[in-house]
């Protein structure tokens, strides 16, 4: 298994982690009062946003990308929806 398809699959979970954050466990948090919603899914979110960047960080080096490529990737990571965007432009260069 490659560096990128493992950063590839972190990406996709990061993502689906971060909307399952915004859109499921935050409402349930506040409206209907579950806080350990987001204690659980923030808590699994920050694990793989340490360890989106950790890998982006090692694909950096292996596959010698530019700065504003690897910048570019990891602002991704803070919008919704972006690592979906970002794992099909790296699916295509490959």
């Amino acid at each position: 298994m490659t560096t990128l398809s493992i950063f590839r699959k972190v990406a996709v979970a990061e993502g689906i982690s971060y909307l399952l954050l915004l859109f499921v466990a935050m409402p349930l948090k506040y409206w209907a009062g579950m806080p350990l919603a987001v204690k659980y899914t923030g808590w699994a979110h920050g694990l793989l946003f340490v360890m989106y960047i950790v890998i982006l960080i090692m694909a950096w080096q292996e596959y010698k990308w530019k700065f504003t490529k690897t910048a570019m990737i990891g602002a991704a990571s803070l919008l919704p929806f972006a690592p979906f965007i970002v794992d099909k432009k790296l699916k295509e260069e490959n």
